[in-house]
């Protein structure tokens, strides 16, 4: 009879005890499974996250880990906000004309040049005569307040200071919730530009219906496209209305809706669990707009005052009902003028070759700082994610060396029953090593199918959980993961020479038998 079968009879005499022990070692060995598992799920979530399509975040003075955990995850909360002039200075030409056009500054120019044009050519007066007198009213008119809330004043015709540098920029604004998930402020470019898997060419795509519109003829500013997670969770249809809420999941309720009308596939981004709405829309929102004061009059011209809904509406009392509803319509649909904006954040796509540049000219500033996520978030899971993780593996492979430990325990217990048994196999002609190789075997076999079968535990949970983890995290997770099988390839053999170790005691306690003594038993 092989050495094998009989360490095998051995064990199954001891079926109890053999399967008891059998069993705490498999549960060790699916704990390790499932660590090994996180481990890498959370590693290739990192690693999808950090392929952004941006390489900067521009946001307000503060901790950069707050900043990207806030823009990129939509986690923590906003530190503060930058203006939207500042924002206007990473766009190009004719994209930041655009933007600029709801400015009042623009649209006194334009009524201003239009008047004193025709003043001018009535009177003769010269062109640069004309462009000082269309300067003066327009400091005239201007409010004080824009100096002290860091608005230059605005200008059009020319670049951003810095959109020669900037490939694409895109600005969020936050502070709302809808349920538990954010709600994002932003432009069209977040899906219609921004490539977020840049490796495969991957752009948002929606599983129903469109993209947002800046303005839309049948839903005006007030638009939303909701992420995949959101959808399923809260059953969100296209054509719904939606009610965000103001600084606090618990917080009031605006008043004011936006109709959904994209829902975007799963992409295994934070953008799954976002609510992305019209920024215009977002402006238009109760206690959204950045309240500017009255100034007080400059050389006998009536300044100009800039306010919201609310204070409209009070100052129109006693007006007609046409003119009311006139006023109304008029403040609902126009944008906000971009000197009552402020932005949270903006996404930039910078050249590589200029982005060390760029970083540094606006973090000398005074008024934003420049992040580079990637760095910091591979930096975030070095120092919190990878440290947690190991000390998870550290304590389930402790669970393993108990286990292990009752297989000594096990095994050197049945040694008082098993002396007759070895004195026999030694009379018989069997040698000391050969009762000792046995009794190496049966730790073996014991700590073997424990590592097999808590393998097999371990990978069937990671199957059964598979399509959660995958609506989660986009990370896909079948019955075998390639990420973490080259350190599962080590599980089993370092089981093996676990066995052996902890198998030495009961064997040179077999090995030590007196065959004589034993006998007369």
């Amino acid at each position: 009879m092989s050495l094998f079968r009989i360490a095998l009879r051995s064990i199954l005499q001891r079926g109890v005890a053999s399967l008891l022990t059998t069993f705490s070692m498999a549960l060790g060995v699916m704990l390790v499974v499932a660590v090994l598992s996180i481990h890498g799920v959370v590693s290739q979530s990192f690693r999808n996250n950090a392929s952004l399509g941006y390489n900067m975040i521009v946001g307000a003075k503060g901790g950069q880990e707050q900043l990207v955990l806030n823009t990129v995850f939509y986690l923590s909360k906003p530190v503060e906000n930058i203006p939207y002039t500042y924002y206007l200075e990473f766009l190009k030409r004719e994209e930041r004309d655009r933007f600029q056009a709801s400015s009042l500054m623009v649209q006194c120019r334009t009524a201003l040049q239009d008047s004193i044009y025709l003043l001018g050519a009535g009177d003769g007066l010269s062109g640069i005569a004309i462009e000082q007198g269309i300067e003066k009213v327009e400091m005239a008119m201007l409010p004080d307040t824009r100096i002290k809330l860091h608005h230059p004043a605005v200008e059009t015709g020319r670049d951003g200071k810095y959109g020669l540098m900037t490939d694409l920029a895109i600005p969020l604004c936050l502070g709302d919730y809808f349920g538990r998930f954010r709600v994002v402020g932003t432009t069209p470019a977040l899906f219609d530009e921004l490539v977020y898997d840049i490796e495969n060419n991957r752009k948002f795509e929606f599983a129903q219906g469109r993209n947002l519109r800046s303005h839309d003829p049948e839903h005006g500013f007030f638009e939303a496209v909701v992420g995949a997670t959101v959808a399923r969770e809260l059953m969100i249809s296209i054509g719904q209305p939606i009610s965000p809420r103001h600084g606090d999941p618990e917080g009031h309720a605006h008043a004011q809706q936006f109709t959904v009308v994209g829902i975007l596939r799963p992409s295994g981004t934070p953008n799954d669990r976002g609510v992305f709405i019209n920024m215009e829309g977002f402006y238009l929102m109760e206690d959204h707009a950045m309240p500017l004061e009255e100034a007080q009059p400059t050389n006998g011209a009536q300044q100009s005052k800039i306010i919201d809904k609310e204070t409209w509406q009070a100052m129109q009392k006693g007006k007609s009902a046409a003119k009311k509803a006139e006023l109304e319509k008029r403040v609902i649909r126009e944008p906000l003028p971009a000197e009552q904006r402020e932005i949270t954040a903006m996404l930039l796509k910078v050249p590589y070759q200029l982005a060390p540049g760029l970083e540094n000219a606006i973090n000398e500033g005074t008024q934003a700082q420049a992040v580079l996520p990637v760095a910091v978030i591979y930096g975030l899971f070095e120092f919190i994610v990878n440290p947690i993780e190991w000390t998870l593996l550290v304590l389930t492979a402790m669970i393993c060396v108990v286990s292990a430990i009752s297989i000594l325990v096990s095994i050197y217990n049945s040694m008082s029953e098993r002396r007759g048994e070895i004195a026999v196999m030694r009379a018989l002609g069997a040698g000391r090593g050969t009762v000792m190789t046995i009794i190496l075997l049966e730790a073996t076999l014991l700590a073997l199918g424990g590592g097999v079968l808590g393998w097999l535990a371990g990978h069937t949970m990671c199957l059964i959980a598979g399509p959660w983890v995958e609506q989660q995290t986009g990370v896909l997770v079948g019955f075998l993961n390639l990420l973490t099988l080259p350190l599962e390839s080590v599980l089993i053999p370092s089981l093996m020479l676990l066995a052996i170790a902890v198998g030495i005691w009961p064997a040179i306690s077999a090995y030590r038998t007196d065959v004589a003594k034993s006998l007369g038993k």
